[in-house]
C-alpha cells in the first residue's frame, strides 16, 4: 500500500483542527505537552492569529495526518526597509524524520519569504540538539550568539 503524497500548506483561519494537531505534534516532539496543550487558545484567538500576514504556520500532511510543521514570524526592520523571518518552532513526527520533510518546510518558507521581500530566514537551536543543528547547518550559516529570556511582570 502506497503512502499518500506529502502536501505542504500555510494554515488559514479555517484550519483550526490542523493548527491544533500541529500544536500537539510540537508538544510531543519537544516533550513539552504542558506548553503546547495545557491551556490551548480558544478558536477566536487561534483564527485571528492564523489570519495575520506576519504569522506563518505551515504543515506537511500526508492524507489527514500532520507529519510536520513550522511556525515563523515576519519581522519588519527599523534600520532599513526590509524584513526577516524567524522560525520559532519546527518539528517532524518521530516516525517520519530524515525524509526531507523539515527541509521541504524550510524551502516552502524561503519561497514565501522571497515573495515578501525578506533578506533572511533565521532560527535558533539548543546546544545538544544535534539533528536540528545538522539540518540548519545544511541550509545556512551558523552564527555564535547568546539568547536571553527577559521576564515581563504580570499585567497590572
Amino acid at each position: 500500500m502506497s503512502r499518500p503524497p506529502l502536501a505542504l500548506r500555510r494554515l488559514t483561519p479555517a484550519d483550526l483542527a490542523l493548527a491544533r494537531a500541529l500544536n500537539a505534534l510540537f508538544g510531543d516532539a519537544f516533550e513539552d505537552q504542558g506548553s503546547y496543550g495545557a491551556a490551548p487558545p480558544d478558536d477566536a484567538y487561534l483564527a485571528g492569529l492564523l489570519g495575520k500576514e506576519h504569522v506563518v504556520a505551515l504543515v506537511a500532511t500526508a492524507g489527514d495526518d500532520v507529519l510536520g510543521g513550522l511556525v515563523a514570524y515576519e519581522l519588519d526592520k527599523l534600520e532599513r526597509a526590509r524584513r526577516e523571518f524567524y522560525i520559532y518552532d519546527l518539528a517532524v513526527r518521530a516516525g517520519h524524520r530524515r525524509r526531507g520533510i523539515a527541509t521541504a518546510l524550510v524551502a516552502h518558507l524561503r519561497g514565501l519569504a522571497a515573495r515578501r521581500g525578506a533578506r533572511v530566514v533565521f532560527v535558533q537551536a539548543d546546544h545538544g540538539d544535534d539533528p536540528a543543528i545538522a539540518l540548519y547547518e545544511s541550509l545556512g550559516t551558523r552564527e555564535a550568539v547568546l539568547h536571553f529570556d527577559i521576564a515581563v511582570p504580570p499585567r497590572a
